[in-house]
């Protein structure tokens, strides 16, 4: 069985004002609107899979998906 890469997984999450992208600890594109800040996370994850990355988006509070309290 092959070892398959490490996905980069970038998380629209809550944000003082609004939203922003989680990835790899670092907070960017804050927006008081959630939807662009999944079209943000949206990008980035399209960037990192042209560069041949597995990449996923995860939405906080969609589909199951919540943070720790």
């Amino acid at each position: 069985m092959r070892n398959a890469p490490e996905r980069a997984v970038f998380t629209v999450v809550r944000h003082p004002g609004g939203w922003a992208v989680e990835y790899l600890g670092e907070i960017t594109d804050a927006s008081p609107d959630k939807e662009v800040a999944k079209a943000a996370a949206n990008r980035k994850a399209r960037v990192a899979q042209d560069a041949g990355q597995p990449c996923l988006v995860r939405v906080f509070g969609e589909h199951g998906f919540f943070n720790a309290a």
